[in-house]
C-alpha cells in the first residue's frame, strides 16, 4: 500500500520516518487567536538559474517534526505535523522572485493559512517542483531550499533561496549488482516520446566463478514508489550480505523492478493512463534481462514477489500472466477485492470518506486498532501535492490507483473514482475498476485460470494490517477455499496481531523460492 512499514515507535514509509499520531485535521498547535501573518519571498540561487524551469509548482513546508527534512514528510502520520502549502506558479525570469502570503490563495493541508499561523517554532523548507515527467515532489531535477528553523511570534517576512537540486538517481557500485536500461518501444509509442526502463540485478555469489551455470530468476516489485536502486539497502546490510555470500544462500538472480510511472507507481500493468507497462515488462524487460544474464530463460524458473504495493502487483502479474511466472509470493497486498477497498465497498457505498453511519473512515491504524488518520485528511495531502489540485496527479498512492484502474477522462487525466473534496463515489468509474479487481478477475476466469495457478500462489497478511488490507485478502481466501475444477491449493497465511509487511524480507522470499525449486526439480 504505502511501502514497507516498520512499527517500533515510528512508521517507515517510502524512506521517511515520522512518529505515529492522530489526524492533523485535529492538530491545533495553539489557540488560533495566538497567530501571526507570514510572507515568504522565494528566489533561485544564481548557480541554479540555468537549471530552473519557468513553470512549476511551489511547495512551502512548515513542520513541527524534526526527524527528517520537511520535503520528505509527505504523509500526515506524525504527532508533530507537517503542514504543506502549494500552488502552480510561473517565474518571470531566473532572477525574479515568488511571494507567498495570504493573497497567494495557496492550497493547504493546514487548519490555517499564512495570515494566521499559530505561533511557535517550525522547520521551514521550500521546493520548486519543475520536472513534468516525474510526479514525485522529490523527483530528480527539482529545486529546494535548506531547512531553516524559524520562530513565529509576530508578523514576519522570510527570505528563502532555492539553492539545492535533487540529484539524479544512481546505483550502488558492487560486483554483484548490475544495471539494465533500455528504451521501451511500447511505452515510447504510447507517450510519443522516448521512454526508458531501468532495473537492477543482484547476482548470486557463484555467478562469476561458474561461467556455464544458468540460474532461476526472481522479479521483485517494490513497495509503493520504490526505485530499482533499493538493492543498495541489501548491499549495505552486513547481515544480508554475509548470508548472501555464504554457501547457504540460494543461487537465484534477483531483478529489482522500477516502479516509476507517469502518475506515481506504475504497478507494472497495462492501463489507459500509464500505457502498456505490463506488456513492456513481459515482452521487453524480461527478454532483455534474460538475454543479458545466464538465466534458465524458462517460465518454470521465473518468480515474482513483493510487499504492500509489490504484494498486489506480484499477485496480479501471476494472475494476468499465468504462463509467464511460476510462483507469486505476495505479502500484505493492496486491496485485492474492491468490495473491501480498505474499509469501503466501492460497488455499494456512496462515499469513501464516510461510512454508512456518517463517521469518517480511518485509512491507517496501529496494530492495536487506534486510528491514525482519516482517508479524508490523507486525500487532502495528496490533493495539495497534485499539479491538478487534486489527488490524481499527486504521485501518491491514490494517484497511482486512479491512473491504473480508471478510464482516461476528457481532460486527459484519469477519471477520479471518488470526488477529491467530498469523497462521493462515481458509480460509472467504480464499475470500470472491476477490470483490476483481482478476486473478481479470478472468479470470472477460474475454469481457465485455475489449472494454471496450482502451486503458484502464496499470500501473507497480518490480521491487524495498518491500512485495513486484511478484509480484502480474507474475501479472496474464502473464494479460493470454495473453488472446484480444480480446487485451489493456494497458501494464504494470516498472522494475528501482525501489521503491514511485518513478516516480509528478501531472505525469507529467496528461501521460499528455493523450497519451490527443490519441489520442481525432484
Amino acid at each position: 500500500m504505502l511501502g514497507r512499514l516498520l512499527i517500533i515507535t515510528a512508521f517507515l514509509i517510502s524512506g521517511c520516518t515520522s512518529q505515529i499520531s492522530p489526524s492533523t485535521a485535529d492538530a491545533k498547535l495553539q489557540n488560533q487567536n495566538n497567530t501571526a501573518a507570514a510572507e515568504f519571498s522565494i528566489s533561485v540561487a544564481p548557480p541554479l538559474h540555468d537549471a530552473m524551469a519557468s513553470e512549476g509548482r511551489i511547495f512551502l513546508f512548515l513542520s513541527k517534526n524534526d526527524t527528517s527534512e520537511p520535503r520528505q514528510q509527505l504523509w500526515p502520520l506524525s504527532e508533530n505535523p507537517n503542514f504543506i502549502f502549494a500552488k502552480n506558479f510561473t517565474f518571470g525570469s531566473a532572477t525574479s522572485t515568488i511571494t507567498l502570503n495570504q493573497a497567494s490563495d495557496l492550497m493547504t493541508t493546514a487548519s490555517f493559512d499564512l495570515s494566521e499561523i499559530p505561533k511557535g517554532q517550525y522547520s521551514m523548507q521550500v521546493l520548486w517542483h519543475q520536472n513534468p515527467s516525474l510526479p514525485y515532489i522529490n523527483a530528480e531535477g527539482n529545486l529546494y531550499s535548506e531547512v531553516a528553523v524559524i520562530d513565529i511570534d509576530s508578523d514576519f517576512t522570510e527570505i528563502v533561496e532555492l539553492s539545492k537540486r535533487v540529484p539524479a538517481t544512481s546505483l550502488v557500485n558492487h560486483p554483484l549488482v548490475k544495471k539494465v536500461t533500455f528504451k521501451s518501444e511500447l511505452l515510447s509509442e504510447f507517450w510519443q516520446e522516448p521512454f526508458y526502463i531501468s532495473a537492477s540485478v543482484l547476482l548470486p555469489n557463484t555467478y562469476e566463478q561458474n561461467s556455464q551455470q544458468t540460474y532461476p530468476i526472481r522479479y521483485n516489485v517494490a513497495g509503493y514508489g520504490g526505485r530499482y536502486t533499493r538493492v543498495e539497502r541489501l548491499i549495505n546490510s552486513e547481515d544480508f550480505m554475509q548470508w548472501w555470500q555464504s554457501d547457504e544462500a540460494p543461487q537465484i538472480i534477483t531483478v529489482y523492478l522500477d516502479s516509476l510511472g507517469p502518475f506515481g507507481d506504475n504497478y507494472q500493468l497495462d492501463s489507459a493512463n500509464n500505457g502498456p507497462f505490463g506488456q513492456s515488462l513481459v515482452s521487453e524487460l524480461i527478454p532483455t534481462v534474460e538475454a543479458q544474464f545466464r538465466t534458465k530463460n524458462s517460465a518454470t524458473y521465473r518468480f515474482t514477489d513483493g510487499c504492500s504495493t509489490g504484494g498486489w502487483v506480484s499477485l496480479a502479474l501471476q494472475l494476468f500472466y499465468p504462463d509467464t511466472f511460476n510462483g507469486a509470493f505476495s505479502y500484505s497486498p493492496d486491496s485485492i477485492d474492491f468490495s473491501a477497498y480498505q474499509l469501503a465497498n466501492i460497488y455499494e457505498d456512496a462515499n469513501v470518506f464516510y461510512n454508512r453511519w456518517g463517521n469518517l473512515r480511518p485509512v491507517a491504524r496501529t496494530v492495536y486498532g487506534d486510528p491514525i488518520i482519516t482517508l479524508k485528511n490523507f486525500i487532502q495531502y495528496e490533493n495539495v501535492q497534485g499539479v491538478s489540485n487534486d489527488y490524481r496527479t499527486s504521485g501518491g498512492q491514490f494517484s497511482a490507483h486512479t491512473a491504473l484502474y480508471s478510464p482516461k477522462g476528457e481532460d486527459g487525466l484519469p477519471m477520479p473514482m471518488f470526488d477529491p473534496q467530498t469523497g462521493a463515489i462515481d458509480r460509472e468509474v467504480a464499475e470500470a475498476w472491476k477490470k483490476y479487481d483481482l478476486k473478481l478477475f479470478t472468479e470470472q476466469n477460474w475454469s481457465e485460470l485455475g489449472p494454471k495457478l496450482q502451486d503458484k500462489i502464496y499470500i501473507w497478511m497480518g490480521d491487524m494490517d495498518h491500512f485495513f488490507l486484511n478484509p480484502a485478502t480474507r474475501k479472496f481466501a474464502q473464494y479460493l477455499e470454495g473453488t472446484t475444477n480444480p480446487t485451489s491449493n493456494a497458501v494464504i497465511d494470516f498472522t494475528p496481531m501482525a501489521g503491514h509487511c511485518s513478516k516480509f524480507s528478501d531472505k525469507l522470499v529467496l528461501e521460499q523460492i528455493q523450497t519451490r525449486l527443490l519441489a520442481i526439480d525432484k
